[in-house]
């Protein structure tokens, strides 16, 4: 592998944080080794990082894979990034990953392996962004408030189990990795953090008929949580469509799994 080439601006950024970006740079090298152990990069895959801030998890990465696409809103930052790192490896995309196109990175003889840090003030409408193109990844390591990584994982009937969780549960299997402590960013955040790894899961996936009914179900059903199910789901389905399912029309959203809104959605889909 070609030695990535570092600047002495590398050293002193002149960048410094920006809160509207909700920006907390990783320093923590014992923290960056354990998680390039447990990504467990390969020389021939392709490999998307987003929000690679001053090039923490970057430069380990380039050191293992042939090929990084790397997605910064910062454009002082990334301009700083590329300036520091002369890799021909090493392809910077200036812009929102919220609005990012994956498909412009994908191949065909690999999935994407993506990776990041991702901001905490966008993380839940990030990873909607990403399972829309699930298909596109191999997999994903990320770093998101605990908070958020406890909702992703959470089990029905508990109170954090919503919306996020019975969307990715119905296209990833999700498994926290490790917590990270505030100490080991900088700024210092006052929330602690988890890796965590998403396994798109093809055949749960192909079980739901429509994905955008499936959303609209999920959606409206955690929309009015406390209702019961036949009410939250007004104007969807009837309260006798949901019982001919085997469901209780009594039961609200949070009692209910991840199989059954794929039964309602495909129920949902199927009268439309």
């Amino acid at each position: 592998m070609k030695k990535t080439i570092m600047t002495k601006g590398e050293r002193t950024p002149a960048q410094r944080p920006r809160k509207n970006f909700g920006q907390h740079f990783l320093h923590d090298q014992n923290i960056i080794e354990k998680i390039v152990a447990a990504i467990a990069p390969q020389p021939d895959e392709p490999f998307v990082e987003i929000g690679p801030g001053r090039g923490a998890l970057t430069r380990p990465l380039l050191e293992r894979v042939a090929r990084l696409d790397v997605i910064e809103i910062d454009r002082a930052l990334a301009d700083e990034l590329e300036a520091a790192i002369q890799d021909p490896r090493l392809k910077v995309h200036r812009g929102d990953a919220l609005k990012f196109d994956f498909n412009r990175i994908a191949t065909k003889d690999h999935r994407i392996r993506l990776t990041g840090n991702l901001p905490y003030n966008i993380s839940s409408p990030l990873l909607f962004h990403l399972l829309a193109t699930a298909d596109l990844f191999e997999d994903m390591h990320v770093m998101l408030q605990k908070e958020v990584v406890a909702r992703m994982a959470a089990s029905p009937g508990t109170k954090v189990y919503g919306r996020l969780t019975v969307a990715l549960a119905a296209r990833c299997d999700v498994e926290a990795l490790f917590d990270i402590k505030p100490g080991s960013f900088t700024p210092v955040p006052r929330v602690d953090s988890t890796f965590v790894h998403l396994k798109p899961n093809a055949g749960r996936r192909a079980g739901i008929d429509d994905e955008t009914a499936f959303d609209t179900v999920i959606r409206q059903a955690f929309n009015m949580r406390r209702k019961r199910l036949a009410n939250a789901l007004h104007g969807l389905l009837t309260e006798p469509q949901i019982s001919e399912l085997g469901i209780d029309p009594n039961l609200r959203a949070e009692q209910l799994t991840v199989e059954a809104f794929i039964e309602l959605a495909n129920r949902y889909a199927g009268l439309n």
